[in-house]
């Protein structure tokens, strides 16, 4: 259909119209594409700020481990210098301790030396048979411990040895130092012979309602009975002692007593019955030898006196010779 006049500006109109929209939605579009475009380079400044103070904080960070790890490597090569040198004063000590400590036999060596020597001692000095034998008994079981065969001759020896010692006869050397010591106690409570001669007990009490005559016949009769006195002469008389004469009598009993322990302990036969007889021979001059305390002792001395202690010691010389053998022989490789 053709196209009027009146139509064609309309048609105009409405084109700009839609042109101008077009133009108003472009723009519209263009300003938020700018305003967004606005915000996020804030954004992207904010985050790039944000890293770069991250980064700030790791760099720091990384030189502090940095600095660390500098020290601790420091550190390390110094212990590392300190172990070596201990190492090597280590190596020169044990190296040293080495060369001066004697070696496990020497050293048992030297302890059976001085247990043999302090046993033949003991053997010598105080006739301690028992205390020798357990010392050899000490010395054989530490040879058997080592187990070595270079000591059994040693062993050897120390077996005879302790086979002589078990043939000695045995004396009870602490017992009868024990008895003589408890009768050195009661020495002081023994009675005198001389206090037999004292006075009678005083006559016992006259009963109570007595009477008068029974009284005096009673006096009469003690007095009679004063003038007799009747004494045993089957006995020579007991020396009369003062009081300071009597206290030196009992201690110079102590001493014998104490003399013959003393003998006892040194195996000394002829003093030791010598001073057991001397106080029993003070026992039965001075002493009452009726009363028990004075019997027991003289009984005890009496079974003292009867003790053998003559039998002579064995020595124990072929031990020592035998470990003094294995030294030498121990020495001469080393020189």
């Amino acid at each position: 259909m053709p196209v009027t006049a009146s139509a064609s500006p309309r048609l105009a109109l409405w084109a700009w119209v839609v042109v101008l929209l077009i133009a108003v939605a472009i723009g519209a579009a263009w300003l938020d594409a700018r305003h967004g475009q606005r915000e996020l380079r804030v954004e992207l400044a904010k985050r790039l700020a944000e890293i770069e103070s991250v980064q700030q904080s790791t760099r720091a960070v990384v030189k502090d481990a940095q600095e660390n790890v500098r020290d601790a490597q420091a550190k390390i090569a110094l212990l590392e210098n300190r172990l070596g040198e201990s190492q090597a004063q280590q190596a020169a000590l044990e190296a040293l301790y080495r060369e001066l400590s004697p070696s496990r036999d020497e050293w048992a060596l030297t302890e059976v030396e001085q247990v043999l020597m302090l046993a033949s001692q003991q053997l010598q000095l105080a006739g301690n048979v028992r205390g020798a034998l357990a010392a050899l008994q000490v010395a054989d079981t530490k040879l058997q411990r080592l187990d070595r065969p270079q000591f059994v001759p040693l062993r050897r020896a120390l077996a005879r040895d302790m086979d002589r010692l078990k043939a000695v006869p045995y004396v009870d050397v602490a017992g009868l130092s024990l008895r003589l010591d408890e009768s050195i106690a009661e020495i002081d409570a023994l009675p005198l012979a001389i206090d037999e001669r004292l006075g009678a007990s005083p006559p016992p009490a006259p009963p109570p309602g007595e009477p008068g005559w029974r009284r005096l016949l009673r006096s009469a009769w003690l007095q009679m009975r004063q003038l007799v006195r009747i004494e045993n002469i089957d006995r020579p008389e007991a020396p009369l002692l003062l009081p300071e004469q009597q206290f030196f009598l009992r201690e110079n009993l102590k001493l014998r007593l104490l003399s013959a322990r003393f003998a006892l302990l040194f195996r000394d036969q002829a003093n030791f019955r010598a001073d057991l007889t001397a106080a029993d021979a003070w026992l039965a001059k001075y002493f009452d030898t009726r009363a028990k305390p004075v019997q027991s002792l003289q009984t005890l001395l009496k079974q003292l006196k009867a003790t053998d202690m003559s039998t002579e010691l064995p020595g124990l010389s072929a031990s020592l010779d035998a470990v003094r053998v294995l030294q030498i022989a121990r020495d001469k490789p080393q020189r």
